[in-house]
């Protein structure tokens, strides 16, 4: 139980991070259905998205060429209506929300490798979030051209190339840098979903952030 700006949180936010096709999406399945195993009860959910408004801009952002400020601005309003709408009501009845994509993904993304000021990305991520911090950023660290390869969205960001994704990298390892106690990465292209996932619920148990239920 943990109290914040938005009130006593009883559950506590993952958020999972990487460049394009760095495999997040198939590892928190994978999370999610162990710490079922375990009888955690969890969110799974993602930006942009994760409310009936935020996915209606995640179809803008995601297709649609735009200024880097509007882009930002998309992804900050997606992120208030998310967190009012979908994951403050999980964390208040005690879950665990597994989030992909969070804040960090705004500051590589539009902060550094678009190129936007990095404080002022940092102060609009507080804006929208009300200043909840993910307890946990599982960063899943692969070459970005590898990462590529596997990508499966099809999303203009993958359009933009390798270049692109190195400075997207670059910007999460910034990002890292500022927070590295809150961290865990991981080489996803070294292990499988499972075994990455079993590492994710390793390093919970580890911290005593969950135990086994009867």
């Amino acid at each position: 139980m943990v109290k914040s700006a938005h009130g006593v949180l009883n559950g506590f936010l993952i958020s999972f991070e990487g460049t394009e096709g760095s495999g997040k999406s198939t590892l928190i399945r994978q999370v999610g259905l162990l710490l079922d195993q375990w009888g955690q009860p969890t969110l799974l959910t993602r930006e942009p998205g994760g409310s009936a408004l935020a996915e209606k801009i995640r179809s803008v952002v995601l297709e649609s060429s735009m200024n880097p400020w509007t882009e930002l601005f998309l992804y900050e309003a997606a992120r208030a209506e998310h967190l009012t709408q979908t994951i403050l009501p999980a964390l208040e009845r005690g879950e665990i929300v597994l989030c992909d994509r969070f804040t960090d993904s705004t500051l590589a993304y539009q902060g550094h490798a678009r190129g936007l000021p990095w404080k002022q990305v940092k102060t609009l991520n507080q804006i929208a979030t009300g200043g909840l911090r993910p307890r946990l950023t599982v960063f899943l660290d692969i070459d970005p051209e590898a990462g590529l390869r596997r990508a499966q969205d099809a999303n203009r960001f993958e359009a933009e190339g390798i270049k692109f994704q190195e400075r997207v990298r670059k910007g999460f390892l910034k990002a890292r840098a500022e927070r590295p106690k809150s961290w865990l990465t991981l080489r996803s292209d070294k292990l499988t979903a499972t075994q990455l996932a079993e590492k994710v619920v390793q390093h919970l148990t580890s911290k005593r952030w969950i135990k086994k239920r009867e």
